[in-house]
C-alpha cells in the first residue's frame, strides 16, 4: 500500500508544479487577490477530477490485460516526454508568471473546476498513467487503490495551495526559485517515467495476463 501511496504523492508534485492552465489561473489571481481569496480555487481539482477519473476507468476496465500493460507502456512514455520538455524549458524559463486571460480574473474555484474538466490533460493523464496504476492498486486490494488517490491529490492539492501561499505573500517567484522547482518536477517526471516503463515492460515480458 505503501507504494502506491508513494507513486501518487510522486505524480502529484509535477502536476502541482509545472506550468500550465490552472496553475497560471491560480498564480496570478493569489497576486491580485491575495492568498486567502485564492487558496480555496487549490481545491478545483478535487470538483473536477471525479468524473474524469470515473470515465476512465470504466473505459480501462473493458480492455484486456495486455492491453493495460501496453496503455502502461505508453504512459511511461508520455511522462518521460513531459520530463524532457520540462528539462527543456529550464533554458527559455521566463522571470514573471505566465499571462492570464483577463476573463480569468473573475473565475471561482467553480469556474476553475470547469476550466480544468475541459481541459484534455486530465483525461490523457488518467487514460494512460493514473487509471493503470490505480486498477492495479484496487486489484490488489481497494485500501491500495484509496492510497494512491491520497497520495495524488494531497501533492496536488497541497502543493497548489503552497504556491497560491507564496505568491499571495511575496508576490512573485524569482526566476531562481522557479527554475528549480521546474528542475525538481522534471527529475520526477523522469524517473517516475523510466519506473512505469520497467513495470510494464516486465508485465509484458512475463505474461502473466490471465485470460
Amino acid at each position: 500500500m505503501f507504494t502506491y501511496l508513494l507513486q501518487g504523492l510522486a505524480l502529484g508534485f509535477p502536476a502541482a508544479a509545472q506550468p500550465g492552465p490552472l496553475q497560471a489561473y491560480l498564480l496570478a489571481q493569489a497576486v491580485k487577490n491575495g492568498w486567502r481569496r485564492t487558496l480555496p480555487a487549490a481545491f478545483a481539482p478535487l470538483i473536477s477530477d471525479g468524473p474524469i477519473v470515473v470515465l476512465m476507468v470504466l473505459v480501462l476496465t473493458q480492455l484486456p490485460l495486455l492491453a493495460l500493460t501496453w496503455v502502461r507502456i505508453i504512459g511511461g512514455i508520455f511522462i518521460l516526454y513531459l520530463g524532457v520538455m520540462a528539462v527543456r524549458s529550464l533554458r527559455h524559463l521566463a522571470p514573471e508568471p505566465t499571462a492570464v486571460p483577463p476573463l480569468a480574473e473573475r473565475q471561482s474555484v467553480w469556474q476553475a473546476a470547469v476550466m480544468n474538466l475541459l481541459n484534455p490533460n486530465p483525461y490523457l493523464f488518467w487514460g494512460t498513467v493514473g487509471g493503470p496504476i490505480l486498477l492495479a492498486g484496487w486489484q490488489v486490494g481497494w485500501a491500495h487503490g484509496v492510497a494512491f488517490l491520497v497520495g495524488m491529490y494531497t501533492m496536488l492539492v497541497g502543493g497548489s495551495a503552497l504556491l497560491i501561499l507564496f505568491f499571495g505573500t511575496v508576490g512573485a517567484f524569482s526566476a531562481h526559485a522557479r527554475w528549480w522547482l521546474t528542475a525538481l518536477s522534471a527529475v520526477a517526471l523522469l524517473l517516475f517515467g523510466l519506473y512505469q516503463l520497467s513495470t510494464g515492460f516486465s508485465q509484458l515480458i512475463g505474461g502473466g495476463f490471465g485470460h
